[in-house]
Order: structure tokens, then C-alpha cells, then sequence
């Protein structure tokens, strides 16, 4: 385990298990969503794809996403591990709704100077309805790319619950 995917709908926990990882096995983490978004506004980051590839020539990452479309081929053939939380909609939405309207309260600052907004709740780019209406397709790409024979040699973690997570964190 040297590149790792570590891939969920949102609100999965994605990145806590990305960061968490990183600290155990001594591996730079790459937020997907930080290299993607570059300002307010999401604006979005002109050098994406190239920034990726750079990251991800290297012998050792982690990266907490299936990866947006135009890098999703590249870090599904540079890892070597993929571990997939697969959780049920019950253990997501609760999450994500929690996060988010704490970031909300908050006004927490997130990637590229970004904040979620009561406004925002309204939109279906936003992280609830995103998780909700996505889950489904996000899980039906993972199966299909864990059975697709050109990444046979990913080593595949699927996770049902965060519980099985965590017990196999606690075995590093």
C-alpha cells in the first residue's frame, strides 16, 4: 500500500480516513477537492489534470477521491490500493447533513476560499442533495471499476460500515 485511493460518496469520511492513513503509514495526502477548487466562487484550477499527474508520479500518495473525470483514468492506474467505504445511505445522509450545517453555522473556510451557505442548501450541487442523488451511480462506478480486469491488480478494501473501518485501521 504506496498509492491509495480512497474512494466514497460524499460524506463517507473519504478524506478523515485519507488524513488518518497518511499519519500511520507516512504518506503525502492529496485533497481532491483542494487541487480541483483554486478560489472563491469554485472556481476551478486551469492546471487540474497536469497538477494530478505530477502528484501522482510519485512512489507513494494517498487520495481521497474516485477522482474527478478528467484524472479518474490516471489514479486508477497509478494506485495500487483502492479502499472503498461503502456505506449505506442511512450512515451517509446523517453525516453529511451534520457537516454541512456545521460548516454552515460556522462559516467554515474550505478548499479555495469556499464557504457553504443557507443558499446554498438549495442547490443540487450541494453536498446533501449531491450525496443523496449520487449514491447510487457513485457505487454502481466503483463495483463496475472494481471488477473491470485492468485494475485486477488493485488491491480493493470494501467497507460495508465504519466500524469494519475502523477495525482494520486498528490492525496498522
Amino acid at each position: 500500500m504506496e498509492r491509495i485511493l480512497v474512494v466514497g460518496v460524499t460524506g463517507a469520511g473519504t478524506s478523515t480516513l485519507a488524513r488518518t492513513l497518511s499519519g500511520r503509514l507516512e504518506l503525502p495526502c492529496h485533497e481532491m477537492d483542494a487541487l480541483y477548487f483554486t478560489g472563491p466562487d469554485r472556481a476551478v484550477n486551469d492546471s487540474f489534470a497536469e497538477d494530478v499527474s505530477r502528484l501522482t508520479a510519485g512512489p507513494r500518495w494517498i487520495v481521497d477521491s474516485l477522482g474527478y473525470p478528467e484524472v479518474r483514468e490516471l489514479l486508477w492506474d497509478r494506485a495500487d490500493t483502492v479502499i472503498w467505504l461503502d456505506y449505506p445511505r442511512r450512515v451517509i445522509m446523517p453525516r453529511v447533513l451534520r457537516r454541512s450545517f456545521r460548516r454552515t453555522v460556522t462559516r467554515e473556510l474550505l478548499f479555495g476560499g469556499n464557504r457553504e451557505t443557507w443558499r446554498g442548501w438549495l442547490s443540487r450541487e450541494h453536498p446533501a442533495w449531491w450525496a443523496w442523488s449520487q449514491h447510487g451511480a457513485r457505487r454502481r462506478e466503483v463495483e463496475r471499476r472494481a471488477r473491470d480486469p485492468r485494475f485486477a491488480p488493485l488491491r480493493t478494501l470494501r467497507f460495508g460500515h465504519p466500524d469494519e473501518a475502523a477495525a482494520w485501521l486498528a490492525t496498522l
